[in-house]
């Protein structure tokens, strides 16, 4: 689309003056988040600014307007809330029209597939569509525990327990466990999930960088000895780049400081392992070498929430006592059979997981070899596509749309702008064709930008 008003400039110099602009205006909105508290006037009323009582002067909003108003001068649609018309895999329906889709976390293609929909549909005639009532009150049903049971067994460890929602999973069971006492280190790349609970604990919060055990070694060394307890949280496979870090280092440094550690596998269960059983199978790691086993229902799993998985001790004491589990509503049935089914399913169906490594494994020696910037991706489901600009992300990300490909952009400020991607999440159900295309449409895209 034609751009008005900067005569003489070329389209690249316009995109860059415009990104600029909108760069600082996000800056200065960010500023306005710390603004002084209302004065009393003389008459002793209180002189409120607008912008503390109305919504639409929250600097969090002008940051989204000012995002949705750089786009709207550029040419850009919004890559934003696109309405699925049906079950989303490896393809997709949008507008009436199909597309090959890499926007979806259906891993194993086990959303839509006919035991799951059929264990959740026998749920609802058995138990109805809520438990209506909190757990530890009224709530508990017989497949809570079935699916609790199953996640335990996969892991090898004592007990799991089920949260509704995999943010809350992470935000209750560490908000709740540690305190103003305790320290808590975190891969600079960790999920705000984790970031959030750290923040509810209050704890002190140090990040180091991301997957760098050395660096880790060191802070621990100089700040062990000043807290009680401290956590260690690392992730299977990192949901923006597609890497993973190596645990058996992590442990070390855990059984060293005599730390304790916790491992977000919302990305890696059902995608790393011979069988699918995550980062501990990839490794061949004992279960025990891992304190706090966490995952979400939402991706390999097909349905959604989330489970914190290891000793009786510690899944019994969130059970009576974590508040995002002790005052919330139950799973719904449907939910908790259909990931159980998810689960025999992997179990009974390896090739799933087989099938999706080897075509992980194609897309990333495909981009590479077209010289994509595919960073520091394993090429285990996650793959970037970095183009270190948010405004040719956006472009990259609608040009391929028009192509028939479905693929999300990652902007500023939610990553760096050096940083800004495309972020393509592979299926065992995309065709080794389909994936040869997109590499294909990728990289002709990339070299029109």
């Amino acid at each position: 689309m034609a751009r008005k008003g900067l005569p003489g400039l070329t389209a690249q110099i316009k995109d860059r003056l415009i990104q600029q602009a909108l760069e600082r205006r996000l800056r200065q909105a960010e500023q306005g988040k710390g603004m002084t508290a209302p004065t009393r006037s003389p008459s002793g009323s209180t002189d409120t600014p607008e912008q503390h009582y109305r919504f639409d002067l929250h600097p969090g909003y002008q940051q989204i307007r000012i995002i949705s108003e750089g786009a709207h001068r550029l040419g850009i649609d919004s890559p934003f809330f696109k309405l699925h018309e049906g079950i989303a895999g490896a393809t997709t329906r949008i507008d009436g029209r199909e597309y090959v889709n890499y926007a979806s976390y259906n891993y194993l293609a086990l959303s839509g597939h006919p035991e799951v929909a059929a264990a959740a549909r026998q749920a609802i005639d058995q138990y109805g569509t809520s438990v209506s009532a909190s757990r530890l009150v009224s709530g508990e049903r017989p497949v809570h525990r079935e699916l609790e049971r199953a996640i335990a067994s996969a892991y090898g460890v004592d007990d799991a327990i089920t949260f509704v929602s995999g943010h809350a999973t992470n935000v209750t069971t560490i908000g709740h466990l540690f305190g103003p006492q305790d320290l808590i280190l975190h891969d600079e790349l960790i999920h705000n999930s984790v970031v959030q609970g750290i923040s509810l604990s209050g704890a002190r919060r140090l990040p180091f960088p991301h997957n760098d055990w050395a660096a880790l070694d060191a802070i621990l060394g100089q700040q062990r000895h000043h807290f009680q307890r401290v956590l260690i949280v690392l992730e299977g496979i990192y949901s923006m780049d597609g890497d993973y870090p190596e645990l058996p280092r992590f442990i070390e440094l855990k059984r060293k400081y005599r730390a304790l550690l916790m491992i977000d596998e919302a990305h890696s269960f059902g995608v790393m392992g011979r069988s699918g059983l995550g980062i501990r199978e990839h490794f061949g790691l004992p279960s025990a070498d891992v304190d706090i086993w966490m995952g979400t229902l939402s991706k390999a799993l097909a349905g959604c929430g989330g489970y914190i998985a290891g000793e009786a001790a510690l899944v019994e004491h969130l059970k009576f006592l974590a508040p995002g589990f002790l005052y919330s509503v139950g799973m719904p049935p449907a939910i908790a059979a259909a990931s159980l089914a998810a689960l025999q399913c992997l179990h009974r169906e390896p090739q799933r997981v087989a099938t999706l490594q080897e075509r992980g494994r194609l897309f990333l020696a495909q981009a590479q070899a077209a010289g994509v910037d595919t960073g520091t991706s394993a090429g285990f489901a996650v793959i970037p596509a970095i183009t270190g600009s948010s405004i040719k992300a956006a472009r990259l990300a609608s040009a391929l749309f028009e192509r028939g490909i479905n693929v999300q952009p990652i902007l500023y400020p939610a990553v760096p702008e050096k940083s800004a991607r495309l972020r393509f999440f592979v299926s065992c159900e995309h065709s080794e064709i389909q994936i040869r295309q997109t590499v294909a449409a990728l990289a002709e895209e990339l070299g029109q930008l």
